[in-house]
């Protein structure tokens, strides 16, 4: 496979090709990263979704779409722009959800939008950007101010009352803060709602008569939009967002089961409940064929 190599990368290519691994932490214990193999530093998988958080959710989605070999570490260390996911790769840190993809895409010289127009790829950013910048504030609010309530189901069982209690209380606090800074919380409940309403709209008339975003095969831009829909069609329960989508817009939870079943056959086993299976470093690897092999 054709690689490229980025100028700020802190190892020369030669050089990576000689070492077998290198180090990230975990508590007290060095954990051995192959190279070439993406340590995902996440907060945590979800009771209903793999993750806690649509981003985590995005990245480790694109992973498995793009078929780079990964190990998640749930330690819920947060990257040094204090945000999650974060990821480190041949030792080099890199925050963002969107630049790691960038740079994972440079790296391996991928194209996931290979046979995409112009216009077809500037839509598809169009959507991230609708469902990361806009959409995602409208399910801050109705998640962390209009109904709190509804964290101490989500998180029930993911960690205790007293973490629960403080991450209401301080993420809240943040959340409020953030949401005035961005302009979506100087609007009114009815404003946000009806914002809501128009984004998840868009989304869903962009799917019409297709299978994924940008036509029958999926690109780059579903695992955004994957990442975000799967909290509003699992996790946010009674939820006004889980309500319209299920009434009113049937083909964006059809939409979430096909990229689910798809990339995510192991989805129960990555969900906090019975099923559960603690990949904690787990190494994912893909063949050829397609296949996941996954090894302690």
């Amino acid at each position: 496979m054709k690689r490229k190599h980025q100028d700020d990368i802190i190892f020369s290519p030669r050089y990576k090709q000689r070492i077998a691994c290198s180090i990230s932490r975990k508590r007290k214990q060095d954990v051995l990263v192959p190279a070439d193999t993406v340590c995902l530093f996440q907060i945590g998988r979800g009771p209903w979704a793999p993750s806690l958080s649509p981003f985590p959710l995005k990245l480790e989605t694109f992973l498995r779409m793009a078929k780079i070999q990964y190990m998640n570490d749930h330690s819920h260390r947060m990257s040094s722009k204090g945000k999650t996911p974060w990821m480190t790769f041949n030792g080099q840190p890199i925050a963002d959800s969107q630049f790691c993809v960038e740079h994972l895409k440079t790296y391996f010289d991928l194209d996931l939008d290979k046979g995409l127009s112009k216009e077809q790829c500037a839509v598809a950013r169009a959507m991230r950007e609708l469902t990361e910048e806009n959409l995602y504030w409208t399910m801050c609010y109705e998640s962390f101010i209009k109904r709190p309530q509804s964290l101490d189901i989500l998180l029930k069982g993911v960690f205790s009352s007293f973490a629960i209690f403080m991450f209401k209380l301080l993420v809240g606090v943040v959340v409020r803060i953030e949401l005035w800074g961005h302009g979506m919380g100087r609007h009114s409940d009815e404003e946000i709602w009806s914002i809501a309403q128009r984004d998840l709209q868009a989304l869903s008339d962009t799917l019409v008569g297709k299978a994924f975003l940008m036509g029958d095969k999926p690109s780059e831009v579903d695992c955004a939009v994957f990442g975000m829909l799967s909290m509003v069609v699992w996790q946010m329960k009674g939820s006004r967002h889980e309500t319209f989508v299920y009434e009113s817009l049937p083909n964006l939870v059809e939409y979430c089961h096909r990229m689910r079943d798809r990339f995510w056959p192991d989805w129960q086993q990555q969900c906090i409940g019975d099923h559960y299976v603690d990949d904690s470093h787990k190494l994912y690897s893909f063949t050829p064929e397609n296949g996941c092999t996954s090894s302690h």
